[in-house]
């Protein structure tokens, strides 16, 4: 059957369910027949291999995959380099789920049958674009505000069960002051309780800063990247430059995924 099908040319369909280790991938012939279901590693030489399984059965035209934007990404990447059309699969079937359970042969047949019905039709998450480069620093920016918060939060809860003087002189400044003012503690000796809080408080005032160099050096990269791929978002009232990245983080490299005209104007799309 294989050999048959090889020898006419007919077109394949492929569909692959995405982990971080391992892919496993499913080919479909012309009219959604079922040619063979195998596991490939998720590594650009594994990649390789499994698009040549899948030119094994014919000319690839479609490729559908679960999670362009997470473990899908390289793949999605490499069979797109290829000329191969590729569209975002989604989650597999409810109702084959519901009567089947959880299954990866399952689940990339059913990529694949998405894609060749065209019930899958978006187009995949870009992972290898400007909006990519926004999103990873926009991830160490996210990490770094968190700790940052944590910090000054322990600073002010040991602020306010610390003795009296500490108390009346850290109560109400503004996050930046306060940080800087426990930065710069020097403690003399005297009373345990009061010398070893003034320690403890220099030191979370510290530590605050180094988040907070971050989120300067981590600035100073993402505007210049957000001003170039959409400078319109940027002249909107009340958007900054991280809601602008939060917008095109959710449209990709690709705002035409979004459907909506509002949608395509918060993506940047309009310029």
């Amino acid at each position: 059957m294989t050999l048959a099908i090889v020898g006419e040319a007919r077109p394949v369909t492929g569909g692959v369910d995405t982990h971080a280790d391992t892919h496993v991938a499913a080919a479909l012939d012309r009219i959604g027949g079922l040619l063979r279901v195998h596991e490939f590693h998720a590594t650009p030489a594994g990649y390789a291999r499994l698009l040549a399984w899948l030119g094994g059965f014919g000319p690839v035209r479609l490729v559908g995959i679960e999670g362009t934007g997470s473990y899908g990404a390289g793949l999605a990447r490499h069979i797109t380099t290829t000329g191969i059309r590729v569209v975002e699969a989604g989650r597999s079937d409810r109702q084959d789920r519901r009567r089947q359970g959880k299954s990866d042969p399952l689940d990339a047949v059913s990529a694949a049958r998405a894609a060749l019905s065209g019930r899958a039709s978006g187009a995949p998450r870009g992972r290898d674009g400007q909006v990519e480069a926004i999103r990873a620093l926009m991830v160490a920016k996210r990490t770094a505000r968190a700790q940052r918060t944590q910090t000054i939060c322990q600073a002010r809860a040991l602020i306010i069960t610390g003795p009296d003087g500490i108390r009346a002189r850290f109560t109400g400044p503004i996050p930046a002051v306060l940080v800087a003012e426990l930065a710069a503690l020097r403690p003399r000796p005297g009373s345990m309780v009061r010398s070893r809080t003034l320690l403890a408080l220099r030191e979370l005032g510290r530590r605050a800063q180094f988040p907070g160099g971050q989120l300067e050096r981590l600035d100073d990269l993402i505007v210049p990247l957000v001003t170039a791929r959409a400078p319109g978002l940027l002249r909107l009232l009340g958007v900054g430059p991280d809601t602008a990245a939060i917008l095109l983080i959710a449209a990709g490299d690709h705002p035409d995924r979004l459907r909506s005209e509002a949608a395509r104007r918060g993506s940047g799309r309009r310029r």
